[in-house]
This record gives structure tokens, sequence and C-alpha cells, in this order.
């Protein structure tokens, strides 16, 4: 008997978290609004990102890690009762703001659902498209192309 010399490739957890650790998309965009500045809309941005449940130590792999960003972050897709299941943490705080962001845009919609978002008119709503800097707004594009491959493939798993 033979055995293979590499572990078959492990599925994407499926987070467990509550779901009202992140605000709906709507309400995001409407504390936004009222609170105007940038400063303050940062420091909420913070807070958000603060209450996100953090990744088990296992998953903080190479595999998990999202390439680009200026900071070390984790991401992983999994998808649960068709709908996308994402788990994401960043060694930064403000990145941690802006996952929380893509959980409210991404998370728990449909694999179709996900790739018909329109992530320039959600970054722009909030503003983000303007305060961030280049290389935010790359590591962002990142876990944004991560989130998109990962339902791309789901859609077409869930066709055959």
């Amino acid at each position: 008997m033979t055995f293979p010399t590499t572990p078959p490739a492990r599925p994407a957890p499926v987070p467990a978290k509550p779901a009202s650790v992140v605000p709906p998309l709507d309400e995001l965009r409407e504390e936004f609004e009222f609170l105007g500045n940038w400063e303050d809309q940062c420091e909420f941005l913070i807070d958000v990102g603060m209450d996100l449940p953090r990744l088990p130590e296992q998953d903080k792999t190479e595999e998990t890690r999202v390439h680009g960003c200026q900071s070390l972050v984790w991401m992983t897709v999994g998808e649960q009762d068709g709908r996308l299941r994402i788990a994401a943490e960043s060694d930064a705080m403000i990145v941690n703001g802006l996952i929380a962001v893509l959980l409210a845009t991404f998370d728990g919609k449909t694999p179709a659902e996900a790739l018909a978002v329109d992530v320039d008119e959600v970054f722009a709503s909030l503003g983000l498209d303007e305060h961030l800097s280049s290389a935010r707004k790359s590591g962002l594009a990142g876990m944004v192309q991560r989130i998109r491959g990962e339902a791309a493939r789901y859609r077409v798993e869930g066709a055959e």
C-alpha cells in the first residue's frame, strides 16, 4: 500500500461568529455620514475592527495570508449552506476595520451575489476611496481579489 506524499488540501474552515459582530453595510454608511470627518470615521473603523473575533492561530498560515498588503493579513473563505463565510485578521487596527467593511459587504452572500457587488461603489459611499493610502488600497484590493476568487470557485463547484 502506498500513501500520498502530500496531505490532501484542507477545506477552508467555516468561521463561527455571531452575526451581530459586524454592523450591516447600511449602518456603516449611516455612521460614516453622521460622523462626517475622516478622523472620527477612522476611529469608528478601528473600534468596529476591534470587535471582530480573532482568527485561530492554526488558521494564520502562509496559505491564508493575503499578499500585497502592507500589514499582515490572514483570511479564510468558506462556504456553508450556499453562502460565503469569511474570517480574517490583521496585525493593524485600521486594517481590521477595513476587514469589518469587507465582512459587511461579502459575508453571508451567495457566491453569485458576492461576484456582483460593486466594490468601488461601496468604498466610495464610505469615503474610503479618498482617504486610504495607495498601499492600503492595494491591500484592500488583494483581500477583495481573494474573496472574489473563492466566490467564483464555489459558484463553479455549486453548478456541478
